[in-house]
């Protein structure tokens, strides 16, 4: 039951681009425990009036998401020949974001999605079917620009509670904010709360399945499964308790398939026709899926895969990272503006795998013509899928062409 009084610490950033990003997920109180019927709820808090800049321009803040973080081993060896090369011990990660970290630093607010959990700086580490993957990656993470991660997934419990406490100490030491997971039952309830550009934001982030694996009885809070009932009374607490905007993060669908499926449109439906839910950024099918406007909000359904090692068909290798522009179109109501996509592309040549900007790379008259036409069937696949549901006539820009 939530509280009748709910306490935030927002940290309010300033509007430019190059100013502080979103500050450390705020205490607001406990999350619902079941969807209120009747139930007390904490008052709502006043509405923000838009800012009175000096252009007397409406408040507007860009969100940006990515696909699955999936470190496979090759990367773990590809990880430490970068350390090596510097006479550094461990792992640096790095230079795997270099040719996004422009589009994720300019996002007020930058949401990646850590797949699997992490283990202990110095190993020993394990790839698919079960994953404890090295912690360095967090600091490659939050210096790419990502100010936050979803963590919900079907390799959340792959290593039980202690996967999923060092993966949320490993990105709380690297100052990156995570929504799906939590370390006590407290932490679960509570609502993840935080400024962007001086707006309220919520985040909230759920799983279809843990791959066979149980939550444990006596931590049934370790991470959130996808629930309509739930996710919806989350919202709704989260917009009581002052959200302008609410961002609901996703791991669902059917792996390999560029078609949402049947499960997936019926929930986006029913969270988008909620006031209480404005944008789902979807993950787990390792191939990009379509982009959909429902009821004047926007859902994507499959981000593919933001780094993966993944060979098994070309279309794996495909990703793509939206960018939504919310602007306040009456006090205290945002909506989206601007729906962007920007391709991306997982280059895997022998040992070494490299992410690719897509618009940038064909951007350049002195790309070879080897990897110009893999990228630009790449862009291809990308551009098929995303438009398959009519996400072109509801004005999605796609960049590249």
């Amino acid at each position: 039951m939530l509280l009748l009084s709910v306490l935030i610490d927002l940290v309010v950033m300033a509007p430019a681009r190059a100013a502080p990003r979103p500050g450390p997920v705020a205490e607001a109180g406990p999350r619902p425990t079941a969807p209120a019927s009747g139930a007390p709820t904490p008052a709502p808090a006043p509405a923000p009036s838009p800012s009175a800049g000096p252009t007397g321009a409406p408040r507007h803040f860009t969100v940006l998401g990515a696909g699955d973080v999936l470190l496979h081993s090759q990367f773990w060896a590809q990880a430490a020949g970068v350390a090596h090369s510097r006479g550094e011990p461990g792992y640096d990660f790095t230079p795997l974001f270099d040719a996004v970290r422009a589009d994720i630093s300019a996002a007020d607010l930058a949401i990646c999605h850590m797949e699997t959990p992490l283990g202990t700086p110095a190993g020993p580490f394990s790839s698919y079917p079960i994953f404890s993957v090295p912690p360095q990656i967090t600091t490659a993470i939050k210096g790419a620009g990502f100010d936050r991660c979803s963590t919900a997934s079907n390799h959340t419990i792959d290593k039980g509670y202690a996967g999923v406490q060092r993966t949320l100490d490993a990105l709380d030491a690297a100052g990156v904010g995570h929504s799906g997971s939590a370390r006590t039952a407290a932490e679960a309830a509570r609502l993840s709360l935080f400024a962007v550009n001086g707006v309220t934001v919520g985040h909230l982030s759920y799983t279809f399945s843990f791959n066979g694996l149980r939550l444990p009885t006596d931590k049934p809070w370790l991470a959130d499964l996808i629930n309509g009932d739930r996710i919806l009374a989350d919202a709704h607490a989260l917009k009581q308790a002052g959200a302008s905007v609410v961002i609901v993060s996703l791991h669902w669908g059917t792996e390999y398939s560029h078609l949402a499926n049947a499960d997936q449109v019926a929930l986006a439906h029913r969270l988008l026709e909620s006031p209480d839910v404005d944008l789902i950024l979807g993950c787990h099918a390792h191939v990009v899926q379509s982009f959909e406007q429902i009821n004047g909000k926007w859902v994507v359904y499959g981000m593919g895969n933001e780094v993966a090692w993944q060979t098994q068909q070309q279309d794996t290798r495909d990703g793509v990272m939206p960018e939504f522009t919310f602007t306040e179109v009456r006090p205290g109501v945002f909506q989206v503006t601007r729906a962007q996509a920007i391709p991306t592309f997982m280059l895997l040549s022998g040992a070494s795998g490299k992410l690719v900007e897509i618009p940038r790379a064909i951007a350049s008259a002195n790309l070879p013509a080897g990897l110009r036409s893999q990228y630009e069937a790449s862009l291809g696949r990308t551009r098929r899928a995303l438009l398959a549901r009519g996400a072109g006539a509801a004005g999605l820009e796609i960049l590249g062409g």
